[in-house]
């Protein structure tokens, strides 16, 4: 495979750049692009085979599947299902942004991201060079540009140094988020089941997503039980989880944090068949499978988006 890499930050290039990271992505093929958390190695989401070179080139497996990245809000429609009213309300807000919203994925897709269980994670970068692909393209499947167990790129070049002639096409867009900063992922919050619930913190903190959906659980919150009292009422009272929180994934190694950015997840899609995390009136029988997936999805929403 012949390798080019693009400096998007000069007109011409920008243009010859785009073209060449449009074809490569109907051939099959992988690039690396700038998102406003980190770079990303992408491919086209509705083709198996790209998926799969992207994950070969990372060194990773099916387990591990990537977020997906949109150029609009409104796309969230025909990729995902069940979404509910609070997890609209996030991506009015927070849409571009570092927020990942994991979702029932539209069965009716013909697509393999991998070992998601039904689910997938959504974002929307505020990157104006990753919305013009986008735009170009359509959805695309995207993870941190960086082998595995590997530090996540913040440049097309740190990509290059890592991922080699594994990758068609490198946007180069300058230094992600700013030179001299640290990356931090995207926020990464399950809405698959009743109640939302963060798996993973990063841009947008508890205290930001709360002011929209007060309701939203945080790393390790359980949701309110209810109990009966000695005269026939009941109280409530918020139970502390007894499980670890998922670890916060660092976007130094990208899932890895995955993200999708995925976030994914940095970065995400492995909530499982769940159809509620919670039931309003206490936990579900399924809280045991949730904490379980929702740890995985962490893990695998995409390295940093």
């Amino acid at each position: 495979m012949s390798t080019t890499s693009y400096n998007c930050t000069t007109a011409d290039q920008r243009s010859e750049g785009l073209a060449h990271a449009q074809r490569a992505i109907a051939a099959k093929q992988v690039i690396v692009m700038p998102t406003d958390t980190v770079y990303g190695i992408a491919a086209d989401a509705f083709s198996a085979q790209a998926v799969a070179t992207l994950l070969a080139a990372k060194g990773r497996g099916r387990n591990m599947p990537p977020p997906v990245l949109m150029p609009r809000r409104q796309t969230m429609e025909g990729l995902a299902t069940e979404i509910g009213e609070d997890a609209r309300k996030l991506a009015e807000k927070f849409w571009p942004g570092g927020l990942t919203l994991i979702f029932h994925a539209q069965p009716s897709l013909t697509w393999d991201l991998g070992d998601t269980h039904g689910t997938v994670a959504l974002r929307v970068p505020d990157d104006e060079l990753a919305l013009d692909l986008l735009t170009l393209t359509g959805p695309l499947a995207v993870s941190s540009a960086n082998r595995t167990g590997q530090p996540a790129a913040q440049s097309a070049s740190e990509a290059r140094a890592q991922l080699a002639e594994s990758v068609e096409v490198y946007l180069e867009g300058g230094f992600r988020p700013l030179q001299g900063t640290s990356a931090v992922p995207s926020t990464i919050v399950d809405a698959t089941g009743l109640r939302l619930r963060i798996v993973r913190e990063g841009a947008i903190s508890l205290e930001q997503i709360r002011e929209v959906v007060p309701s939203a659980l945080g790393l390790g919150e359980e949701p309110v039980m209810w109990s009966p009292t000695g005269d026939g009422t009941a109280e409530v009272e918020v139970e502390e989880s007894t499980n670890d929180a998922p670890e916060e994934n660092s976007v130094t190694t990208g899932e890895d944090t995955d993200t999708p950015e995925s976030g994914n997840v940095e970065e995400t899609p492995d909530a499982g068949d769940v159809p509620a995390a919670v039931d309003a009136a206490g936990a579900t029988e399924k809280d045991a499978t949730v904490d379980a997936t929702a740890e995985e999805t962490a893990e695998t929403a995409a390295d940093g988006h």
